[in-house]
């Protein structure tokens, strides 16, 4: 049998964790008074340790994760989603390969908890990389560049879901119904925090002040300051519940193209 159903199952198996990480995340927006723990991925996962069989599922969501950083790959290093090599394919490449790091952290960190409970940071992600960045030669112009990155990548993400792009890759049997609204949703709510959180880490890098770089918890807060920011803060917490049903529809409907032979030959630099 070839390998693509297999390389399918992965992808999926990665959509459906990253799902259930993102329904996590926005239970705990909507219910942070209650619950008190903050709304980012690492939180979500610790609250979810403390439930009956915790490490079991925090332990599945890893090797989920772990598939979705393999799609990734695929994505980014082969081309299986067919972006090209033009300068607008490398950008998108370059951002799934990003995506594909990040994720990689993240499944560690559930990985690392399900077997062992103790240890771990639980702060902000974003906070340590503009450390480490602001650390570097010019790293506060870098810290800006990276936070104009995910600027864009929010608007391109809220374009993805408002010019309905996802339907490229993913198959819903009633595309005017239900599960594409949900879809366009969660995109829309996606872009808008990751245009946030570009917005805080820039201002870091201007400010020269990592603290200044805020987290998917931040970004949040920042919305809820705003004038109707406790409606704003619902509709995008809501949203953020979108975005994890649109990976689970990712998970049943999205056409996954396992990387051939010949894609894992090309993406071989200096191949003659």
């Amino acid at each position: 049998m070839p390998t693509k159903p297999r390389f399918e199952w992965l992808a999926k198996a990665g959509y459906t964790a990253r799902g259930v990480v993102f329904l996590l995340i926005a239970g705990l927006a909507l219910f942070s008074g209650v619950s008190g723990g903050k709304p980012e991925t690492k939180s979500a996962l610790s609250t979810l340790l403390d439930q009956p069989f915790g490490r079991v599922w925090v332990g599945l969501i890893g090797l989920g994760l772990l598939g979705f950083v393999a799609w990734r790959l695929a994505q980014a290093l082969t081309d299986s989603d067919g972006h090209g090599r033009d300068a607008k394919g490398v950008v998108i490449r370059g951002a799934l390969l990003g995506s594909a790091v990040t994720y990689l952290g993240l499944a560690g960190y559930a990985l690392g908890h399900a077997v062992n409970m103790g240890g771990g940071n639980e702060g902000s992600g974003e906070r340590g990389l503009a450390e480490w960045i602001m650390a570097q030669p010019f790293g506060s112009y870098l810290a800006i560049a990276i936070g104009l990155g995910f600027i864009v990548g929010g608007v391109v993400t809220a374009s993805k879901g408002v010019m309905r792009k996802f339907e490229k890759y993913i198959r819903i049997p009633d595309q005017k119904g239900i599960l594409t609204t949900i879809c366009i949703y969660g995109l829309v709510a996606r872009g808008v925090v990751f245009a946030v959180t570009g917005l805080l880490f820039a201002y870091a890098g201007f400010r020269v002040d990592p603290n200044r770089a805020g987290s998917m918890s931040d970004a949040l807060d920042w919305l809820s300051q705003l004038p109707f920011g406790s409606v704003i803060y619902v509709v995008i917490a809501v949203g953020l519940a979108a975005f994890g049903v649109y990976n689970l529809i990712e998970a049943r409907y999205r056409t996954v193209r396992g990387p051939t032979k010949h894609d894992v030959e090309s993406a071989i630099p200096f191949r003659n």
